[in-house]
């Protein structure tokens, strides 16, 4: 899977609930459902790493997609969904997934989701070294992501 059709996925799933859905959110929902793919699958569900900036974490690449008109802060609609997107060439089982992580997760805020990765490992590890506010692009380990998450399961 790539990671825009996970990110297109999350936008018409999260929205068509009645959820708000922020940039910030979004982030955190991708990485949510890498580290838990992770955790059952033992692979990543697509390719792109997460970085350990000041909010969190954050795949640069979809950063990047919506950065001409997005803050961090800026709400996410169904306009940003890619035109190509075709929910039915994902499998069902990464949907399955996706659903399952976004039963948990979609409820939080984007700014809970930030107060939650700050507590977690795999984002603390990777910004060691780093003040609050300095700027961070560190990769965040996906091993320490699949043994931390792994833990928590347990």
């Amino acid at each position: 899977m790539d990671i825009n059709q996970a990110c297109d996925y999350i936008i018409h799933r999260v929205l068509a609930s009645g959820e708000s859905l922020s940039n910030l959110k979004l982030q955190k929902l991708l990485y949510y459902v890498q580290a838990w793919h992770l955790v059952y699958e033992e692979k990543p569900l697509f390719v792109g790493n997460f970085q350990a900036w000041v909010h969190g974490p954050v795949s640069r690449r979809i950063y990047d997609r919506f950065s001409s008109t997005k803050t961090l802060y800026s709400d996410v609609t169904t306009d940003d969904v890619s035109e190509t997107f075709d929910v039915s060439v994902l499998v069902d089982s990464e949907k399955e997934h996706i659903d399952r992580v976004l039963s948990v997760y979609a409820k939080f805020s984007g700014y809970q989701l930030e107060e939650m990765t700050h507590r977690e490992e795999p984002w603390v590890k990777a910004r060691e070294g780093y003040d609050d506010f300095q700027r961070c692009e560190v990769i965040i380990d996906e091993s320490l992501m699949q043994s931390y998450y792994s833990q928590r399961v347990n």
